[in-house]
């Protein structure tokens, strides 16, 4: 299914700030569908007259009319000219009379949407950049409660609003946060004093566990939660907008070990304030399971910290023992031992610093270039090495083996490739959704024939890269020319693990 982006531009009339402000709008779409009790359906013109639909809520709060999307579907004829009127009018049109879908009675408001053209004005778009159609069901017609009535007045309030270009609010904040409230989770009204006048029983409840033992209706929201929160030394700077109605912003307030959400929609009449909608939700568990990630996260990051200096710990002493060997080949062999421990405490130090299991691979490598420069120094070399492409982000199990690999390879380059000469080393990696190849070569003498595979730093890429990694490495040699290493890695069953 396209998305909402595709659907509005593939007609030809809505530009990108129309695209950004019916994202806003249908950010909340769940929120008034609850808030009516009807399915609402946002339709976009056409450059035939006609209206496509490019999203679709059904209430929670009650039962849905249409059992299949309409998204990508052209508007019913039944709909058309009120949708058509409130378009060319920019008013909301009611239907005359009951509107009869699949012999079920419904009642039909269509709302054109106008966006404002900044967050401080009032201008709006001269015409409607969409209609939202309300569909009601009149089929299981009752006295409605006094929650039920109040919803509908938000409701109303809010597709008024949008009809004016105050809804959805630009300076409200970007993106939900999880555990958003929504309007079964608690609902209170307040009136432009900030005084609550309607409060729902999940939304009261809410408050009696922060320990709040009286009714809300007739108090002060901002005084209630000052009580509740007498003695904290850090409250969110936030908090009395929010309680207040006076900003269409969120915050959490915590009190007696309960944690609940707090979001806040002004509503406006004509850009006056007049009230507000608060919607309140008890976060506690998903607030105590945050903290855990949190910390579990934060113990993870240390172990590689850890891990890490442990590592260079045991390279320096490596390092120190090869400086105080009198054999030529200990010596070597020491300091390529301190090498590999090296490149492996560069992953740990990566993971060390992010918030997940993955490595910007491309960052490790640049680290692991440095030891070039050391290598060489030792081999009395002159190195030049150039890297082109992309690794891109990788998990930490094949990070370490990789690595390590390339640290190998490299180090062969320098120290047997070019062998006491001036050369370069070139490194090229390109990475597909199905592999990784990477390719090192050195304008060297070459190994000669037979050599390849015989020695440990060979066996040791070999064993990485063919059993860990699962992929394949060649060795081109070519006496004269250098040697080339190519590498392929697939990645499709790396991504599934």
């Amino acid at each position: 299914m396209s998305t909402l982006s595709d659907l509005v531009l593939a007609q030809g009339r809505s530009d990108e700030a129309d695209v950004e402000w019916l994202h806003l709008l249908v950010g909340d779409w769940q929120l008034l569908a609850d808030l009516a009790f009807a399915d609402i359906v946002l339709w976009v013109p056409t450059h035939e007259g006609s209206f496509v639909a490019v999203a679709h809520a059904r209430p929670s709060s009650s039962a849905t009319l249409f059992y299949r999307d309409f998204v990508g579907q052209q508007i019913k004829p039944e709909w058309k000219s009120q949708v058509t009127d409130a378009f060319e009018s920019a008013q909301i049109v009611d239907s005359a009379s009951p509107d009869w879908y699949e012999e079920t009675p419904t009642r039909v408001r269509a709302v054109p949407v106008l966006r404002r053209l900044a967050a401080t004005g009032t201008e709006t778009t001269k015409h409607p950049i969409a209609v939202i159609s309300r569909h009601t069901n009149l089929s299981e017609a009752r006295t409605p409660s006094r929650q039920e009535l109040t919803f509908n007045e938000c409701a109303n309030d809010l597709f008024a609003m949008i009809c004016a270009g105050d809804f959805p609010d630009l300076g409200a904040p970007t993106g939900p946060r999880r555990g958003a409230p929504r309007a079964n989770d608690g609902l209170l009204r307040l009136d432009v004093d900030g005084t609550v006048t309607f409060a729902s029983p999940n939304g009261l409840s809410a408050f009696n566990r922060m320990g709040f033992a009286g009714e809300l209706e007739g108090e002060s929201l901002a005084e209630v939660t000052t009580s509740l929160l007498k003695g904290r030394l850090i409250v969110d700077e936030s908090l009395p907008l929010v309680v207040t109605g006076r900003a269409p912003w969120r915050t959490d307030i915590e009190a007696r070990g309960v944690t609940v959400s707090l979001r806040a929609i002004p509503i406006r009449d004509r850009g006056e304030r007049i009230g507000a909608i608060v919607l309140c939700r008890d976060v506690t568990e998903l607030r105590h399971q945050e903290r855990e990630l949190i910390t579990k996260d934060a113990t993870i990051r240390e172990i590689h910290h850890r891990v890490k200096n442990n590592l260079q710990t045991v390279a320096s002493l490596l390092r120190i023992q090869a400086r105080r060997s009198h054999s030529d080949e200990a010596r070597e062999s020491l300091n390529q031992a301190m090498r590999r421990v090296a490149a492996i405490a560069v992953v740990h130090d990566t993971l060390s610093e992010g918030l997940n299991q993955n490595v910007d691979f491309d960052v490790v490598f640049d680290r692991v270039l440095k030891l070039i420069a050391e290598v060489a120094s030792t081999h009395n070399t002159k190195a030049h090495p150039t890297f082109t492409g992309s690794f891109g982000v990788l998990p930490s199990a094949y990070a370490t083996p990789l690595s390590l690999a390339l640290t190998e390879l490299v180090t062969n380059a320098v120290e047997h490739g070019l062998a006491g000469r001036e050369g370069n080393v070139e490194i090229s990696a390109e990475r597909t959704a199905e592999t990784l190849s990477v390719q090192v070569r050195d304008d060297g003498t070459g190994l000669p024939e037979g050599k390849v595979g015989s020695g440990l730093g060979t066996q040791i890429v070999r064993t990485l890269i063919q059993g860990e990694l699962g992929g394949t490495i060649d060795w081109h040699t070519m006496v004269g020319s250098g040697t080339e290493v190519t590498i392929e890695i697939p990645l499709a069953w790396l991504t599934k693990s």
